[in-house]
């Protein structure tokens, strides 16, 4: 049995049709809460609605039908006409505390290309939203807050699984929050990474470096893959949830200037959501490849037959894939050493 079957979902009646249809009223009740900030505003102490009304600048009656249905759905607590964070929201949705789930701002932004997704199958690419690199500061604090909560659960299984003997520089393609580089710096002291990304984001990476208390160990380098060159004398190239942005062009372009900024006898790790080769599972990715057509003018998710295709056009060779246990699995390549 192909991994991908147990995760696909199975639909056997009409209560489930409707349980998937209306999904969505759920979801948006809770990312209401996040956006408006209900969590926090509760913390410490139970609140009565229009107390907290007040203190959001919303109407009274419909944020504590808001507050109803968050008890509902055991984010929040009532007592005596008293609303209070249960201990997940608590935990989680408070800012500030050590827990906070920063990247659900992320899926705030999603919600409103998602709401695209029939204009997008019909168009065959986004209609909302202006390129990447043009959007908003805010845009892109939520995103790299997303990725970097991912990046920060998924690294150390992920660095674990590369082979990082003789390795001394590893250039971190998109490499945002730098969460992996942080992680290559924890696994080998002898491994100086470099985080590629553009402008903005390099802005924000550095926080994160420096929150982590490792500017000595990254550097940084502001530049644009479509455009610009990555750099030379790389040991190692990481790719994470890079290539799903790309069109199968752009993923051929990318990996021949990753092929570049390598030295001979080095390795190309491709990190992404990768589909069996009849595309209908993972299901997360199948799920993902329509995020990829709401968001982006040609991304998508692609199989392992595409992917060393590419590696192989660029020049890879000893290509291998190596599973992982969360929605997504590396392909490394190797390039020739010289003669």
């Amino acid at each position: 049995m192909k991994r991908s079957e147990s995760n696909k979902m199975t639909v056997t009646s009409p209560e489930q049709i409707f349980e998937m249809a209306t999904a969505f009223q759920t979801s948006r009740i809770l990312l209401t809460a996040y956006e408006l900030d209900v969590f926090s505003a509760l913390e410490g102490s139970p609140r009565h609605s229009a107390d907290l009304a007040e203190t959001l600048g919303t109407d009274p009656r419909a944020t504590d039908r808001l507050l109803n249905a968050l008890c509902a759905l055991g984010f929040v607590e009532k007592e005596n006409g008293l609303f209070f964070n249960s201990h997940i929201a608590e935990t989680f949705l408070v800012k500030g505390k050590t827990f906070y789930l920063a990247g659900l701002m992320h899926m705030v932004d999603l919600w409103e290309t998602w709401g695209t997704l029939t204009q997008a199958v019909k168009a065959g690419h986004r209609v909302a939203m202006g390129p990447t690199k043009t959007r908003s500061s805010k845009w892109f604090e939520a995103f790299i807050a997303a990725m970097h909560q991912r990046a920060v659960m998924a690294a150390p299984e992920v660095v674990s699984r590369i082979d990082l003997s003789g390795i001394t520089k590893v250039l971190d393609v998109g490499g945002g929050s730098g969460g992996y580089a942080m992680e290559f710096a924890r696994a080998n002291d002898n491994i100086r990474i470099t985080v590629f990304d553009l402008p903005g984001v390099i802005q924000l990476t550095r926080q994160y470096v420096a929150e982590a208390g490792m500017l000595n160990r990254i550097e940084f380098a502001e530049g644009d893959y479509y455009v610009d060159e990555l750099g030379r004398d790389f040991d190692l190239a990481f790719l994470s949830a890079i290539i799903h942005s790309n069109s199968p062009e752009q993923n051929q372009a990318l990996f021949d200037k990753v092929s570049r900024a390598l030295n001979p006898g080095g390795k190309m790790v491709v990190q992404d959501f990768i589909m069996d080769e009849d595309r209908t599972g993972p299901l997360f990715g199948a799920v993902f490849s329509l995020n990829m057509i709401v968001g982006t003018d040609a991304g998508d998710t692609y199989t392992p037959a595409e992917i060393k295709n590419w590696l192989g056009r660029s020049g890879f060779e000893k290509i291998q894939s190596i599973p992982l246990q969360g929605p997504a699995d590396i392909i490394v390549g190797h390039k020739p050493a010289k003669a």
